[in-house]
């Protein structure tokens, strides 16, 4: 039968796997030329309605995977991309560190707060330099030359000077520093071992108070 389509059709026919395939149907009894209807999600899923379900899928809980958003909308994947890029202007990003997650009413707080000291600043131009603030860093315990430090003078036919590369100590202490508009006004190590909490921070405070006295 293969080879008779061939000699009729020439370069038109139907490739070997069709040929058995439809012959498989008419046997089978088969008449319709028609393809069946292809089972499935309907074509038509990234409609109004459907976006406006992944809108809610999404605002009830952010953290859903697209795939947790596809079993639950009952769309193809390539509709769920297009609806959340193309329909809704979404994208998935990572979440961002931050010291801490503030309330809505500590929120309200640093807000009244920095206005009140905004307009401290507009009425005394010398306010802000009664401002001390402070900060702290962990340094290790070796304070290696930076290359400036290293550089030594040489003639055409010195060596090149040498410097050992140093190891970072395993040892450690926190560094805590308060400075003003000028500069540093009083810095100290916390001791070996020594916790930092709130007792501690009122001790260094009242240290610091004394050295801007």
């Amino acid at each position: 039968m293969y080879q008779l389509l061939q000699q009729a059709y020439g370069e038109d026919a139907m490739g070997r796997t069709q040929v058995f395939d439809w012959f498989r149907r008419f046997k089978e009894g088969i008449t319709s030329i028609e393809s069946n209807p292809h089972l499935g999600r309907p074509s038509t899923s990234r409609n109004e309605e459907m976006i406006a379900k992944v809108r809610t899928v999404i605002h009830n809980n952010r953290r859903l995977a697209v795939q947790e958003i596809v079993d639950d909308c009952g769309i193809s994947v390539g509709s769920c991309d297009a609806i959340l890029t193309d329909d809704l202007h979404m994208k998935c990003v990572c979440a961002k560190f931050v010291p801490c997650l503030l309330t809505d009413d500590q929120h309200e707080q640093r807000q009244t707060i920095a206005h009140d000291l905004f307009e401290l600043s507009c009425e005394d131009m010398q306010f802000l330099k009664n401002i001390v603030t402070g900060d702290e860093s962990s340094v290790y315990g070796y304070n290696p030359e930076t290359k400036q430090q290293s550089s030594q003078w040489k003639g055409p036919t010195s060596p090149r000077p040498k410097k050992g590369c140093q190891v970072r100590s395993k040892t450690k202490v926190m560094l805590m520093a308060f400075f003003d508009s000028e500069g540093i006004v009083h810095h100290e190590y916390t001791p070996d071992g020594q916790t930092v909490n709130k007792e501690f921070y009122v001790e260094v405070l009242r240290r610091l108070r004394k050295s801007v006295r």
